[in-house]
């Protein structure tokens, strides 16, 4: 998007073509997907004028962590050949789909779904759910956020939904609530106070989940992010009966206590051939603000281990900060409300890895459908 090198004598030099430029970007590797990106498509719109060069990568993702790497090295490597002036680099997505269950139909319009899941209550589940799907969307991403805990549903006041307002009908169908750029839609819209009951039996929860899924009209959206109750009860089976989950993210404290929950978690999703995209571990430390030093509140690196023992990717620790539960209650993520926070930086970078998993499981995917084809 700017000018790299000195000026190489314009018209009078080195004529530039299309040849020359597509194989110096062959160098430019995808740190993920271990290919360059001319063999991967990424190279969009190529254009040359007197030594100026003009194209588009498309990524995989708008949240794509590595964007700042890929761009700097394609614009050393097309910077680099002879008669080039001008590098001027755009980026584009095009969110690959992961459906690891060929036999189940994509929701129409929704690349993407992704539960955010934990053993058991209390580790900051929905905190991550929210701060997570909110972070995609600032990325650029398009992002749902569905909350399917339906006997305890947060994610109204954790997106600052205001308690009078209700979801707008089309048809027979609901339009989710808009916040922070991420569409959200909660059983806690259709009750009539935040102090009302929900009393049902298993098979009403799960319709209710699978209407969530097929009765909303969500749009078009790269990620749906799902905040699952704890444990592994008739929503979990009702979404991945229902639709294809392209993973699971499994939420957890460091305590012992909590990772046998986790491990049952991954179990369960495993079972039912959910990929683990990768355990973020909650509530990892304390750092004292007057002397900087860090303290382990609970055992120290639990997730991490746990995630090394189930073989499944750690996404990243979450330090304890009262600005985090602030911000849940009210309904301003930390991710929005202190974005230049060492917390709102985790929650990105997870946000970013978790991107990165899915569109490498979308890659692999698609490569072994193209082989069997």
């Amino acid at each position: 998007m700017g000018l790299l090198g000195k000026d190489r004598g314009g018209t009078d030099g080195p004529k530039v073509t299309e040849f020359q430029v597509l194989e110096s970007l062959r160098s430019v590797k995808d740190p993920d997907l271990h290919k360059d990106i001319v063999t991967l498509g990424f190279v969009k719109d190529l254009s040359i004028c007197d030594g100026a060069v003009k194209f588009t990568i498309e990524l995989t993702t708008p949240a794509c962590p590595m964007k700042e790497r890929i761009e700097g090295d394609a614009r050393r490597a097309v910077s680099a050949v002879p008669g080039v002036t001008q590098v001027n680099v755009k980026f584009t997505a095009n969110t690959r789909s992961s459906n690891p269950f060929q036999d189940l139909a994509s929701l129409p319009g929704i690349a993407n779904i992704v539960a955010v899941a934990s053993g058991k209550g209390g580790v900051g589940k929905s905190t991550v759910a929210t701060n997570v799907a909110v972070a995609l969307g600032l990325a650029g991403a398009r992002v749902g956020l569905m909350d399917a805990d339906i006997y305890g549903p947060s994610q109204a006041l954790m997106t600052g939904v205001p308690k009078d307002q209700r979801p707008a009908l089309q048809g027979n169908k609901m339009v989710p609530i808009e916040r922070h750029g991420v569409k959200v839609m909660s059983i806690a819209f259709l009750l009539p106070d935040e102090s009302a009951a929900v009393i049902w039996r298993g098979p009403m929860v799960g319709s209710a989940v699978k209407q969530f899924l097929t009765d909303v009209i969500w749009g078009e959206l790269d990620y749906l992010v799902i905040d699952m109750p704890p444990g592994t009860g008739d929503a979990q089976l009702t979404l991945v009966q229902t639709v294809p989950v392209s993973g699971a993210v499994i939420v957890t404290t460091p305590q012992e206590v909590a990772l046998i929950d986790v491990r049952r978690a991954i179990g369960m999703f495993r079972k039912v051939n959910v990929p683990v995209l990768g355990i973020v571990e909650n509530m990892s430390y304390f750092v004292c603000p007057g002397c900087g030093s860090r303290h382990d509140i609970f055992l120290r690196d639990g997730g991490l281990n746990a995630a090394q023992e189930m073989e499944a990717p750690f996404l990243g620790q979450i330090p304890i900060n009262p600005a985090i539960p602030r911000g849940g209650d009210s309904g301003i993520p930390i991710v929005v409300s202190h974005p230049d926070s060492v917390e709102a930086k985790v929650f990105r970078e997870i946000a970013g890895s978790l991107a990165q998993r899915i569109a490498i499981h979308a890659t692999e995917s698609a490569a072994a459908q193209a082989t069997k084809g």
